[in-house]
């Protein structure tokens, strides 16, 4: 299953809540420079595969390798120390800081002010209205803008691999357009993208790959295309965007 280019692989992954297994024997890689999508139901084991990537999670067995090396016994400092950064689902600011202090949270692990200051800026590039509105808090930013916030900071660490959880959820149709044009923006970039989202017709779309997780297991997978054009996927998670 390794190629030369595999950047994250995960091995035969199980992880428990207490006595219920979230997650059964999941696998899949994902290749550098890849945008890779999770896509299941609810509670079909997705964003507890990302947290155990990102270390905030201990699997029960199996394996999480990064760039051929085993990271799933170490902290989460040191996994975001290795280029794997984590956008969690519900985006987790603090509302009463600045959208400049939540950012250079992001880059807590840095040391070099020069290059902080030039991703601030880049970020501002990426979403200008995080730019003009830097000293508001951002408690009072909209869904839209405060999603933009979650994925700047998450790119305040200079990832190698970014994990998106549910990046469109609540937003707009307008504003789930504008996160997903980003994400492929920063594919562009060089960064490689591990993405999961409910909204499976947009995400198959943007994705080189892409994994079907079922009740904790991986049951389907294919390219981006290959799964918008299968019937099962269809069938079970494209109902509304086969129907409009």
């Amino acid at each position: 299953m390794t190629g030369s280019s595999t950047f994250l692989e995960v091995r035969d992954l199980t992880v428990a809540y207490g006595a219920i297994q979230a997650v059964r024997d999941v696998s899949f890689t994902v290749e550098e420079g890849q945008i890779v999508s999770l896509i299941g139901s609810n509670g079909a084991g997705k964003t507890t595969t990302l947290r155990t990537i990102s270390g905030l999670l201990r699997p029960v067995s199996g394996e999480v390798l990064l760039g051929g090396v085993p990271i799933h016994k170490l902290p989460a400092h040191e996994i975001l120390g290795r280029g794997v950064a984590h956008s969690p689902e519900g985006r987790r600011l603090f509302a009463r800081m600045t959208v400049e202090e939540n950012l250079r949270l992001g880059a807590y692990t840095r040391k070099d002010e020069a290059g902080i200051v030039s991703d601030l800026d880049r970020i501002f590039d990426l979403f200008p209205v995080l730019g003009e509105r830097r000293r508001n808090k951002a408690g009072l930013f909209s869904g839209g803008e405060q999603q933009m916030l979650a994925i700047g900071r998450s790119l305040m660490s200079r990832p190698k691999l970014l994990m998106l959880d549910e990046p469109s959820m609540g937003l707009s149709p307008i504003m789930t357009q504008k996160i997903f044009s980003t994400v492929r923006d920063l594919q562009q970039q060089g960064t490689t993208v591990l993405l999961v989202e409910q909204n499976a017709l947009s995400a198959l779309a943007l994705s080189d790959r892409a994994y079907v997780i079922d009740l904790g297991r991986t049951t389907l997978s294919g390219t981006g295309r290959e799964l918008l054009a299968d019937p099962r996927v269809q069938e079970a998670y494209l109902g509304e965007g086969v129907a409009s």
